[in-house]
C-alpha cells in the first residue's frame, strides 16, 4: 500500500487555501459566493512594475539568476531598508526567494532541528506551526486574546522560554488579527530577548506598508537583539504582486549563508522576471503603496462598523493588514436545522453554505473563538458580505 512520509502525514492542509477552494467549487455551481477567505490584495500590479517585467523579457533576462537573487535587486532591498527603516545591511545578507512563505520556511529549516522549541504567539499565520513541524521542531504556542489586542506581553514571552528555545516568530502587522506592535511593545520584548543570546527572532514584516498607525516599527531597530533578527518581507502585499512570488530575508550573515545553501538545493533562485519587476517596485514611485493603503484603511473602518452591528461579535480595531478577526464564541453551541456549531471552523462552513460568504475559522490560526474576514475586496462586496453574515447568524438558535 502506498504511504506518504511521516513528515507529510503530520502536516495539516492550509485552511485558508481549503476555504478558498470550497468557495470556488460553489461558484462553479453557479452560486454567488463572496470570498473573504484569501489574504490577497484585489488591486492590479502597478503599470510601471509590469512594464519593467516586459522589458526584462524583451532584454532576455531568461536565464538562471544567482540563488540569492540578482545583485541589483539585493542592492535595491538594502537601499529600501536604509531609506524606510534606518537599518544597515549588505547585499550578501539578503536572500530572495519564491515568495515570503519560502523565506520563512528557509529560515526555520536552516536553524531548527529535532526537539528545538519555537515560540509562536497566537493567533498566528497558519503556516508557521506547520513549518516548525517540517523541521521536526516543537511549537510553543503563547495565546493572546482580543482583550490584549492579540499581542503577547514581555512576561508571557519570558515564561515561554526554556533552554530548548531556538526561535521566536513575530508577525507585525499581524495576519490574522491586524494587530500592530508599537515601538514600546517591541522594546519590551527585545528587553526579554536580550537576556537569551541564542534565540533567533524571525520578524515577518510582509504587511509593513499596510498599517494605519503612520510608521512601521521593526524589532531589528534595537541594538541588543539586532544581530539575531531575521526580517522577512516581499512585494506581495504592498505592491499587489502575490502571484509574482518574490519574497526576501535580511539576516545575520550565517543565516543568509545557510538559506543560500538550502535554497540552492531545492529551488535555486526565484523567477528572473519577477526579480526585475520587484526591483522596479522598490526603486520606482511609491504613490501606489499610499493609494492602496488608503483604500484598505477605508475598508477597515467599514468592516469594524459593520462587525460591531452583528449581535454577539466582539470586534477589535485592527491597526494594519487587511483582516477583521472578531471573537464569535457567542455562537458556539448554537444550531441550525439540527446542525450544531461546535467551533469556529464549523461556523466558517455554516457561513459559506448558508450565507455564501467564505471566511476562515480561527482554529487554524490558534484562536478557536475567532473568525477571519479578509477585507481585500470592494466596499460594495464587503457591505453585502456582512449583510449576509448577519442574516445567516440570526438563524442560529
Amino acid at each position: 500500500m502506498s504511504q506518504v512520509s511521516e513528515r507529510l502525514a503530520s502536516l495539516s492542509p492550509s485552511e485558508t487555501l481549503a476555504m478558498s477552494q470550497k468557495s470556488n467549487e460553489l461558484k462553479a455551481q453557479g452560486i454567488d459566493v463572496i470570498n473573504l477567505s484569501v489574504g490577497e490584495p484585489d488591486f492590479l500590479t502597478p503599470t510601471f512594475i509590469k512594464d519593467a517585467a516586459k522589458k526584462a523579457i524583451e532584454e532576455n533576462n531568461s536565464f538562471y539568476s544567482p540563488v540569492t537573487g540578482y545583485l541589483s535587486l539585493r542592492k535595491a532591498i538594502v537601499d529600501k531598508l536604509k531609506r524606510e527603516n534606518q537599518l544597515e545591511y549588505k547585499p550578501e545578507q539578503i536572500v530572495c526567494s519564491n515568495g515570503a512563505k519560502q523565506s520563512v520556511c528557509n529560515v526555520i529549516l536552516s536553524i531548527i532541528g529535532a526537539g528545538d522549541e519555537v515560540i509562536v504567539p497566537a493567533p498566528y499565520w497558519v503556516s508557521y506551526v506547520e513549518m516548525v513541524k517540517l523541521a521536526d521542531g516543537v511549537n510553543v504556542v503563547v495565546p493572546s486574546g482580543i482583550e490584549q489586542d492579540f499581542k503577547i506581553t514581555p512576561d508571557q514571552l519570558e515564561a515561554a522560554i526554556t533552554p530548548r528555545t531556538k526561535a521566536l516568530i513575530l508577525c507585525s502587522p499581524s495576519n490574522p488579527s491586524g494587530s500592530v506592535y508599537s515601538k514600546e511593545e517591541l522594546k519590551g520584548l527585545a528587553g526579554v530577548l536580550a537576556k537569551y543570546p541564542d534565540i533567533t527572532i524571525i520578524s515577518d514584516e510582509i504587511y509593513e506598508h499596510i498599517n494605519y498607525v503612520g510608521k512601521h516599527e521593526s524589532i531589528a531597530q534595537f541594538e541588543t537583539v539586532r544581530d539575531r533578527v531575521v526580517i522577512v518581507n516581499g512585494v506581495s502585499k504592498a505592491y499587489a504582486m502575490t502571484g509574482w512570488r518574490l519574497g526576501w530575508i535580511a539576516a545575520p550573515q550565517w543565516i543568509a549563508s545557510a538559506c543560500n545553501k538550502l535554497q540552492g538545493q531545492y529551488t535555486s533562485g526565484p523567477s528572473s522576471i519577477a526579480q526585475k519587476a520587484a526591483e522596479a517596485a522598490y526603486t520606482g514611485p511609491q504613490d501606489c503603496v499610499k493609494t492602496m493603503r488608503e483604500a484598505f484603511e477605508r475598508r477597515r473602518n467599514l468592516m469594524v462598523a459593520l462587525g460591531k452591528e452583528i449581535p454577539g461579535f466582539k470586534v477589535s480595531k485592527p491597526q494594519g493588514a487587511f483582516y477583521l478577526f472578531p471573537d464569535c464564541s457567542y455562537y458556539t453551541g448554537k444550531s441550525f436545522r439540527g446542525k450544531k456549531i461546535e467551533n469556529s471552523a464549523d461556523l466558517a462552513i455554516y457561513l459559506l453554505e448558508e450565507g455564501h460568504v467564505a471566511t476562515v475559522g480561527g482554529m487554524a490560526f490558534g484562536a478557536p473563538d475567532c473568525i477571519r474576514f479578509s477585507y481585500a475586496t470592494s466596499d460594495e462586496q464587503l457591505a453585502e458580505a456582512m449583510k449576509r453574515v448577519k442574516e445567516a447568524l440570526a438563524k442560529l438558535i
